[in-house]
């Protein structure tokens, strides 16, 4: 038999979603329990007790229950990345070269720009959509908005994917140096060519360049004892 670990008062959200699931399903215990590969006093255990799952167990649990183990998890329930804790409690991290950094944020989406602004003495972060070119990242901005007034000189440019239910990511920092495109031809290629999604009006905004000066990167990979 399977063990998990639970605290606090039984039940919660994770328990709610698995005995919704089953009832929508017309499973019984018994039912979840054969398909899972599972105890049957053990899916009654995470119908009552908010778990600490192994990978293996959190995808069989998904699998008997025909859905997937992010709405087991609710992942897309507004809670920050990691509030919810599943899959190995022990991780080895990797730092990674450039070349695998440049390989991982290279197919663009979105990033985090930190740069400073003046009087305030910690870093403001904003998330935007970029594209990579091989020297550093674009992405296109509010042309009177904070990011285009503060983003001249050294900033930093941060992008990351989590996987909660594999307890897995990867960080990639850039550090570099920002320039809002002023020249009119430059920003006419870029309008033109420039395959890059974005949250601002195209007329409205204008493009900006952090040229990586240094990359660094780090991998988290979760594993079971």
């Amino acid at each position: 038999m399977e063990s998990a670990h639970g605290s606090g008062a039984p039940g919660g959200d994770f328990c709610r979603r698995v005995v919704h699931r089953r009832t929508e399903l017309g499973l019984s215990q018994e039912d979840v329990a054969m398909r899972a590969g599972m105890d049957p006093g053990y899916v009654a255990y995470l119908e009552e007790h908010p778990p600490v799952l192994t990978r293996s167990a959190l995808y069989r649990l998904a699998l008997a229950l025909r859905t997937s183990p992010d709405d087991l998890l609710g992942s897309a329930s507004g809670l920050p990345p990691g509030a919810v804790v599943t899959a190995f409690p022990h991780h080895d991290l990797r730092v990674l070269s450039r070349s695998e950094c440049e390989e991982l944020i290279s197919p663009g989406g979105i990033g985090r720009i930190a740069f400073g602004t003046g009087g305030v003495t910690a870093p403001t972060v904003l998330p935007v959509t970029y594209v990579w070119d091989g020297d550093g990242v674009l992405f296109r901005t509010a042309r009177e908005g904070v990011i285009s007034s503060h983003v001249e000189g050294p900033v930093s440019f941060q992008v990351d994917r989590i996987d909660e239910t594999l307890s897995e990511g990867w960080s990639v920092l850039i550090a570099g140096r920002g320039r809002v495109v002023r020249d009119p031809d430059e920003e006419a290629v870029l309008r033109a060519g420039l395959p890059l999604a974005t949250w601002v009006d195209r007329e409205d905004g204008v493009h900006v360049r952090v040229t990586a000066i240094e990359i660094t990167g780090r991998r988290l990979s979760g594993r079971s004892l």
